[in-house]
């Protein structure tokens, strides 16, 4: 059962329940060991709703006698924390008041309970008043959004944080406030935004209660990959000694990062199922944004094949990438269709030619698009002067 003293802000072991219940949630291969993790979690931090939920959904089975010494230490903890607020509101000063009030927000937030834990946050901010100790609330509530995916509560508090750190704040907490944004950012499959932020706290990453370092540095790789042009990507990822040191530990990064630089195609594709299989699939923050990263990715990697010939073969270009002609007929069908790909196929010959327009045709049509934006916001500002 919960130790009656943890009233520290929950670690990882929180966002590991996330993650336990969203493999648990969708079924996963390996479903009933992360079942018996969950469980293991849900009784040392004492997550009654969590578990009720869950048996109801019969994603766990109900053990009765559990659930009641749960239920019980959970009453004898909060009568603690609730007498030692009392004490503290009676006989100590405003410090010593707010630990208390924070101790039990805390608590609260460590059994799950999300609306009462979110109010006592409230109640913790508005008896703080230091800038440092009214971020870590926000971030404790930043982390509240993050386990029950309310993108809402996460974007509101962001921007309050981020109005906060105007005031004042360490470089600690706004490194970490600056992981848990591109976090968030990565989630609504805004890559490029949060690549430069991921990109700005690798060598001031801290936030270990959101995610592990290694876990970190494959999200960096990954939004830097679809986010980045090929300069950029090879002095601010491939060549960095923080990323460098733990590319190994991370199944197939190297492969996919290095196979896309170093125009390895078959090995990219490759790395680029057995990543996506084994890893994306499965993040709670990143497996509904994978077929659109596995699109991205095979577009940029025919996309700077092309850029080096005027015109190849099907056949020879499909070896190279890996794939049968048919697939790469298919492919390359879909992207020139939604014109996201400058070539032509002559179904005739089997041939793929380039289709780039040069740099003047390009700079005229852009000077057209942006006259034509132009355009139509004065015939809308002179709506609006008109009325």
């Amino acid at each position: 059962m919960p130790d009656a003293k943890d009233d520290a802000p929950p670690g990882f072991d929180y966002m590991e329940i996330a993650q336990l219940r969203f493999l648990v949630g969708k079924r996963h291969p390996n479903a009933n060991v992360h079942a018996e993790k969950l469980m293991a979690l849900f009784k040392s931090k004492g997550m009654v709703r969590l578990y009720k939920t869950m048996c109801d959904e019969n994603l766990l089975k109900m053990d009765v006698d559990l659930l009641a010494s749960m239920e019980k230490s959970n009453e004898c903890e909060l009568e603690r924390l609730n007498s030692a607020l009392q004490d503290a509101e009676k006989n100590e000063g405003e410090t010593e008041i707010c630990e208390a009030f924070l101790a039990r927000a805390n608590f609260y937030m460590r059994i799950g309970e999300k609306d009462v834990a979110l109010a006592a946050f409230d109640e913790t901010y508005e008896k703080t008043v230091a800038v440092g100790p009214k971020l870590d609330v926000l971030l404790s509530k930043l982390r509240i959004g993050m386990f029950f995916e309310d993108a809402n509560l996460v974007k509101s508090n962001l921007e309050k944080a981020k109005a906060l750190l105007e005031q004042g704040g360490d470089w600690e907490r706004r490194n970490r406030l600056k992981v848990y944004e591109a976090v968030f950012l990565l989630s609504i499959r805004d890559f490029k935004s949060a690549s430069k932020l991921f990109l700005d706290s690798i060598a001031t990453f801290t936030a270990t209660e959101l995610l592990s370092y290694n876990h970190f540095i494959m999200y960096t790789v990954l939004a830097a990959m679809v986010a980045l042009p090929r300069a950029e990507l090879a002095s601010k990822v491939i060549q960095a000694p923080e990323i460098l040191q733990v590319m190994g530990q991370i199944p197939h990064l190297s492969g996919l990062l290095n196979g896309l630089y170093e125009c390895q195609y078959k090995t990219l594709f490759q790395s680029l199922v057995d990543i996506t299989d084994g890893t994306l699939k499965s993040d709670r923050f990143f497996h509904q944004h994978v077929r659109y990263y596995w699109r991205e990715i095979r577009l940029i990697a025919y996309t700077q094949f092309l850029e080096s010939y005027r015109s190849v073969g099907m056949e020879s270009m499909a070896s190279i990438f890996g794939v049968s002609s048919q697939f790469l007929d298919a492919e390359l069908s879909g992207f020139i269709c939604t014109q996201r790909l400058s070539c032509s196929i002559d179904k005739v010959a089997r041939v793929v030619s380039s289709t780039r327009p040069d740099s003047k045709n390009a700079q005229y049509m852009d000077t057209i698009k942006q006259g034509d934006l132009l355009l139509n916001r004065v015939q809308k500002l002179s709506r609006v002067i008109n009325l």
